[in-house]
Formats: structure tokens, C-alpha cells, sequence
């Protein structure tokens, strides 16, 4: 089975997530793929983003009704930092049969060689580099095995949505409707 794996904050998911995740299934033939928030990431402060409950409860109302997007709770289950690394090694542990790929946009890709354990996780997994309007170069990581996915560049960002909902804006074909709906009704950035 061929498993996408694709984490980040998602703080919130928006359409932009859903599309890459739509793009990579669609041209790599990937069976499922998991999506994965984020518990306390390296490069962010945790207290600065939503609870992670509620990242979770939006992501699960993004995927609702496509049975091959699965929100795994593994690193916001796991104590102690979340490194893409452990997360990998965990799932490729639990599930031997899978041929994993993790997701990633082209400015990750180029950043791969700083992260922890980079060759670790090349390793474990395929890098999968999405040019979102960016430049996919090739990791300098060796031994990595990379494919490339193209998707419709969009101009969306966690950060924006938020700093709309923050200036009372409107984020309607940002995020999925019932998304928009969550975060009006449980004021999660307001």
C-alpha cells in the first residue's frame, strides 16, 4: 500500500492543504493518506497556535467523507517535541506493508538538510517535493529519493486566514464551508 503522509500545523487546514494532499494522491497513486497536526513542533511555540483538539476537529471536518484521508493524533499524542523523523519511524513500525511518501512543499524540500535526522528520514520514506509556484530543486540530502507532484499555485496561507478572521474578514473558498463554520462558531481565532 502506498501511504502519503503530511503533517504541519494546520492552524487552520485550508483549501490549499486539500488540494496538494488531492494532487499528490492523484498523480503518485497513493492509497490513503495521512494527515498529521503537529503536537509541539520544533520551529513553532505551541502556546501561539490553537488547541490542538480543535486543529484536529477541523481537519476531521476538511477530510469528513473521503475515507482516504485519515487525521492521525500521533504527534499531538506523543509527548516531547514532534519531529518528522519519530513520526515516520512510528508509522513504519506499525505498518510494515506500506511504501511511504512524505509531502512536502518545494521551500521544505530545499530546507530538508536541516531538519533532525534527515537521512533517517529518507530512509524511511519517499520525499514527495509539491511545487506550489516555488522552485523544486533537489535536497541536498544524499541518498534521497525524491518525486516531483504539481499543483495549482494558490496564494493561501494559515497565517492570512487567521489574521482575516483577526480583522473581521471574510474567509469564505479559503477553507472547506464547514471549517469556516467551526471557527465562527467556537471563535478559535478571534
Amino acid at each position: 500500500m502506498k501511504l502519503g503522509v503530511f503533517g504541519g500545523a494546520f492552524d487552520p487546514v485550508h483549501n490549499g492543504h486539500l488540494v496538494l494532499v488531492s494532487e499528490c494522491r492523484e498523480q503518485l497513486g497513493l492509497d490513503a493518506v495521512w494527515l498529521v497536526p503537529c503536537g509541539s513542533p520544533p520551529h513553532k511555540d505551541p502556546l501561539q497556535m490553537a488547541d490542538a483538539n480543535a486543529r484536529i476537529d477541523m481537519l476531521e471536518l476538511a477530510t469528513a467523507g473521503d475515507p482516504q484521508l485519515v487525521v492521525s493524533r500521533i504527534e499531538v499524542d506523543r509527548p516531547g517535541t514532534s519531529f518528522t523523523v519519530d513520526t515516520l519511524d512510528t508509522i513504519a513500525g506499525e505498518n510494515p506493508e506500506c511504501e511511504l511518501f512524505l509531502l512536502l512543499g518545494a521551500d521544505s524540500v530545499n530546507d530538508l538538510v536541516n531538519w533532525h535526522q534527515p537521512e533517517r528520514i529518507c530512509e524511511l520514506a519517499s520525499i514527495v517535493a509539491v511545487n506550489r509556484g516555488q522552485d523544486t530543486g533537489e535536497t541536498p540530502v544524499p541518498g534521497c529519493h525524491i518525486h516531483h507532484v504539481s499543483m495549482p499555485a494558490l496564494d493561501i496561507t494559515s497565517t492570512d486566514i487567521r489574521r482575516r478572521i483577526q480583522n473581521s474578514l471574510p474567509i469564505r473558498h479559503l477553507v472547506p464551508r464547514a471549517v469556516e463554520a467551526f471557527l465562527a462558531e467556537q471563535s478559535v481565532y478571534a
